[in-house]
């Protein structure tokens, strides 16, 4: 099936590479397919682009790579919506929030994204922690929150 991107333009993909999220992501329920594009030249961060909407698109990182102690639970009921059996069926990332420049750019480390690779399923979680906040300067040391 063909698509319209925000980034990309108009691209072919096939349904395997979608990504199911049952809920929506919070401020866009109604948005529940996605999936997830490589930004040509960097291969730190992705785009994930709404299926539906080509405007509704985020740009994308794994947090472990900006935030060295970053850490988290993840909650009973997301478990169980994204049928998690073990760690290794998930990875999780961050959306970034670009500015100019690119050091003032943040990360929303309070609500991760969290993919179920053997049933395409994710979900955006947010975290009852306040130790991480949803504007998380990517250019603070590895160290710092």
């Amino acid at each position: 099936m063909n698509i319209q991107t925000k980034f990309h333009g108009e691209i072919e993909i096939q349904s395997d590479q979608l990504w199911n999220f049952p809920k929506g992501i919070p401020g866009f329920e109604e948005e529940k397919e996605f999936l997830l594009l490589p930004i040509e030249g960097n291969d730190m961060f992705q785009v994930l682009q709404s299926r539906n909407t080509p405007t509704v698109a985020f740009i994308v990182t794994n947090p472990y790579t900006l935030v060295a102690d970053y850490s988290f639970d993840i909650d009973e009921p997301t478990i169980e919506l994204l049928s998690i059996e073990k760690p290794e069926d998930v990875f999780v990332l961050g959306i970034l929030t670009l500015k100019q420049p690119f050091e003032t750019s943040t990360i929303n480390l309070q609500a991760p994204l969290i993919f179920q690779m053997n049933c395409r399923k994710a979900k955006q979680m947010i975290l009852n922690d306040n130790s991480f906040t949803t504007r998380h300067t990517i250019g603070q040391s590895k160290e710092a929150k």
